[in-house]
């Protein structure tokens, strides 16, 4: 009997060693986790594989800032291309409200004319994939972004912004990575080794990337900046010459520099967007072809669409001349050129810009109200607007008799006051013989 008390307590310590043995070896063995930008496209899905194969456990994270997408099989693909677990969170409506609207209200541009529809859309879908990796402890964010362009700068710069220790995979700039994926081919020959479906379909020559703001085009043909983009890239507006809408009227209401109505019907914030947009699309309103400098320092040409976007800017910009100060709308004009730098290079959480959204906030106090305007063949038209913190005051504007509100009299001392300094630079140079 002693014996074979010692024998079953022998089986059972070495039952219990084995299971602390695994125990310990699957501790050891944990995968680092990281937190992949998902689109389901060629580029991310290799991605997936390529990070699993060198020990990652990888999340796949998409964010719906209303591209076109098929979100019902994105999940699926990213599982089945080495993925663990795929998140997809719909955020268009914080992304209109939060990063598209106070970019309207700012009446901002990059360079004077790009209304920065992948500039917004990049620190939102960051925010998120920050949101994921605290969820899933995870050390790691990962992105596929060139090593050339501005997206890697606006992932990596929200990254550190909200979680301060992550650390950053970028396999575009990593030499083990671009030197077996050089390219387009290479990606579909990885994809294809491992399994991983891709469409068979011939690529168009160009690159795009769409929101509910915007769709960009870039690459390909269009790396040549004389060459003509084909008709048939454009997706959100209707070339001039198919162009069949007649001359629309149509009203914006804001409040406090913010669109809540097309029309006198309210909407919230997504659903305004996208209504302006099919607006936009009839009329072919919204494109711009342009040579812009990238925050890394090259030259490149970028195509974009946006409509609703378009619109909205040119009716906000319309009320704030009626309700704004001169002054204050000056010094707002020349900040909002910082906001569009700040906002295209990416720094978005940052104090400078907790600073411009205080002002921003202030200035826009009176700009609630209604701008009428018509859409025809690509042209946005204003022809009226109308508001109860209006500065503009017929009695004192009218070239007519002005019943004595303001004295044309007065406007001589003004004058001379405003040319004091002009006059004793005059008599300067009339002494030293220079006029």
């Amino acid at each position: 009997m002693a014996k074979a008390a010692v024998s079953t307590k022998s089986k059972a310590a070495a039952s219990s060693a084995k299971k602390s043995a695994k125990k310990s070896a699957k501790k050891s063995a944990k995968k680092n986790r990281v937190v992949l930008a998902y689109s389901g496209g060629l580029d991310t899905s290799v991605l997936v594989r390529w990070l699993e194969q060198r020990g990652y456990e990888v999340i796949c994270f998409c964010a719906n800032v209303g591209q076109v997408e098929k979100y019902k099989d994105l999940e699926k693909k990213a599982l089945n291309s080495g993925a663990t677990r795929c998140y997809i969170r719909d955020v268009q409506e914080e992304f209109v409200r939060d990063f598209v609207f106070p970019a309207i209200a700012w009446n901002a541009k990059y360079e004077g004319r790009y209304l920065l529809g992948t500039s917004l859309a990049r620190p939102i879908i960051a925010k998120h994939m920050v949101d994921i990796a605290k969820k899933e402890n995870a050390e790691y964010i990962a992105h596929g972004a060139t090593g050339k362009g501005n997206d890697q700068v606006r992932f990596e710069l929200t990254a550190y912004a909200l979680l301060p220790g992550v650390k950053i995979i970028a396999p575009w700039r990593d030499p083990e990575f671009n030197t077996v994926i050089k390219g387009r081919a290479e990606c579909i020959e990885y994809a294809h080794k491992w399994g991983i479906p891709v469409k068979a379909s011939k690529k168009d020559p160009w690159s795009s990337d769409d929101n509910l703001l915007h769709i960009s085009f870039e690459a390909g043909m269009l790396e040549d900046p004389a060459a003509r983009p084909l008709d048939r890239m454009y997706e959100r507006t209707l070339p001039l010459s198919e162009v069949k809408a007649k001359r629309q009227k149509i009203s914006v209401d804001f409040v406090e520099g913010i669109p809540v109505a097309v029309n006198g019907k309210k909407m919230k914030a997504a659903e305004l967007l996208a209504h302006l947009n099919a607006i936009g699309f009839k009329h072919g309103i919204g494109r711009i072809d342009m040579v812009e400098s990238r925050f890394v320092g090259m030259k490149s040409r970028g195509v974009y669409e946006t409509p609703g976007g378009s619109i909205l800017l040119a009716a906000h910009q319309d009320l704030e001349a009626l309700t704004v100060s001169r002054d204050l709308l000056h010094t707002k004009n020349q900040l909002a050129v910082r906001f569009a730098q700040m906002a295209y290079f990416g720094f978005w959480y940052t104090e400078e810009m907790e600073a411009l959204d205080a002002f921003l906030k202030t200035s826009q106090r009176h700009v609630t109200g209604r701008v009428n305007l018509e859409l025809d063949r690509g042209n946005i038209i204003v022809t009226g607007r109308e508001s109860a913190h209006s500065l503009y005051d017929a009695a004192i504007a009218s070239m007519e008799a002005d019943g004595g509100a303001y004295n044309q009299s007065d406007a001589t001392g003004f004058i001379r006051l405003q040319a004091l300094p002009l006059r004793v630079h005059a008599r300067r140079a009339a002494r030293l013989g220079q006029i």
